[in-house]
């Protein structure tokens, strides 16, 4: 896994516009490389935002989007639609604005398709696996980005401190119980997160400062899932002023004035 990097913006604003313009350009120099790129998408408000700003800036047509596979990498097992699932922002923002490959879109199903939370993380990490290919060595792709937000108590995606899927090895878990609302949904493990050549934890807020420090210590994933979101080739706290206020100096960059 890589070590990660730390960038710092002046504030969440800031934050927004920078993640997009430097996603337009990791997959623009994807897609130059390889024909094709894969993209998974996080909720929460830096996420959402960040999409919105792809989406105002006329530089996005740099990316080919029929060319362009998109994942979540946690989903709140909501009806479609809904306005608390991840998915439905990301439309909102961004994916209904820009010429997908409706068949390159890859949602997580939710009750509202008819299966349990378990069958639909078991569909996800099949749909995963027929998009593998052979150079990807394994049974999720080779992500070319993968956004995670990060909670106040060190979660990423839904992977949440001391919960059974911190522990588990399958490719995509239902999670029970989970600590905010909605108890239930799905998401990608950790083997899945790192299996991204880029994993990017996108951070504002002083409440989240205390869990940017330990997530980029060496804390162990299991009590600290952010610890575990690293990519094969890069990963990248990309933070604001208020969310790096707690993180040792030697470790920030300042990447705006």
């Amino acid at each position: 896994m890589s070590v990660p990097s730390v960038l710092i913006h002046r504030d969440a604003d800031v934050l927004a516009k920078a993640v997009a313009a430097r996603l337009i350009t990791g997959l623009a120099d994807a897609q130059s490389a390889k024909g094709s790129a894969h993209l998974v998408l996080t909720g929460g408000g830096m996420g959402i935002a960040a999409l919105r700003e792809v989406a105002a800036t006329p530089a996005r047509d740099a990316v080919e989007w029929p060319r362009l596979d998109i994942w979540w990498g946690d989903e709140r097992f909501l009806p479609t639609g809904d306005p608390e699932r991840n998915e439905t922002g990301a439309r909102e923002a961004l994916l209904d604005r820009v010429d997908l490959d409706p068949a390159r879109v890859h949602p997580m199903l939710g009750p509202d398709s008819g299966i349990s939370a378990e069958e639909s993380a078991e569909r996800y990490a099949d749909e995963l696996r027929k998009a593998a290919r052979h150079e990807d060595h394994g049974p999720v792709p080779s992500f070319d980005v993968l956004m995670l937000g990060l909670g106040p108590d060190g979660h990423v995606a839904s992977l949440f401190p001391e919960m059974p899927a911190v522990y588990d090895e399958r490719p995509v878990v239902a999670v029970h119980g989970a600590p905010k609302p909605p108890p239930t949904r799905i998401s990608m493990t950790h083997s899945t997160i790192r299996a991204a050549r880029e994993v990017w934890v996108i951070v504002a807020g002083e409440d989240k400062a205390g869990a940017v420090r330990l997530a980029l210590q060496e804390s162990g994933p299991i009590q600290v899932p952010g610890a575990g979101a690293r990519g094969r080739l890069r990963t990248l706290f990309l933070l604001d002023r208020a969310a790096a206020s707690k993180i040792p100096p030697g470790l920030t960059r300042r990447a705006s004035p």
